[in-house]
């Protein structure tokens, strides 16, 4: 063989093995984006119970909790004002303190035809040993009502659905901590 045919079976060869390395490579999909889970079919929120639920996530970890179940962040907040957010929808109380989520725990709400009303409250009223007026003097323990007529929070069964007469019941160990982060005046927002 000569200089020449050497030479363009090699430039042959090198373009050939060149070729297999530059191929083009077999593009791999990424796969489609997820979708943000569904919203929940609140009939009133101003965005409270959505972004409280956002924030127990971050501090906690994913909500399985069962009724009567609780969390409290490890070190509460001296300062800044407790503020509370009922989410009626997946039965869940929220606490904060300033901008803080401090606590979370499942709630019994009222029962159809005695639901608890949505909106903006405040704190009117703290009693320790609270009872019911309108209903045969049931016990309230650590009541803190927050309407005129008598609707509160306050520490009773919780068998994780809607079961009250109006009032917002809670596990008797969060409503005494709560009891004492709270003050005539605090701010009370009830979605669902």
């Amino acid at each position: 063989m000569g200089i020449c045919t050497r030479s363009l079976i090699a430039a042959v060869a090198a373009t050939l093995l060149a070729g297999c390395a530059t191929a083009p490579r077999q593009m791999v999909q990424a796969p489609p984006p997820v979708p943000p889970p569904q919203e929940l079919p609140y009939r009133w929120t101003q965005g409270n119970a959505p972004q409280a639920h956002k924030d127990a996530i971050a501090a906690f970890g994913q909500l399985a909790m069962k009724p009567g179940e609780f969390r409290w962040i490890a070190s509460v907040p001296k300062d800044g004002e407790t503020k509370v957010v009922i989410d009626l929808l997946t039965q869940l109380f929220y606490v904060y303190r300033g901008d803080q989520l401090v606590g979370v725990t499942t709630v019994s709400s009222g029962k159809k035809g005695k639901e608890t009303q949505l909106g903006f409250w405040d704190v009117r009223l703290k009693k320790m040993k609270g009872f019911s007026r309108k209903y045969d003097n049931a016990p309230m323990p650590f009541m803190q009502m927050y309407d005129e007529k008598g609707l509160a929070f306050h520490a009773g069964p919780n068998p994780g659905y809607p079961a009250s007469h109006g009032c917002v019941r809670l596990p008797l160990k969060f409503a005494q901590q709560l009891y004492g982060m709270t003050k005539v005046g605090t701010k009370v927002i009830i979605e669902g």
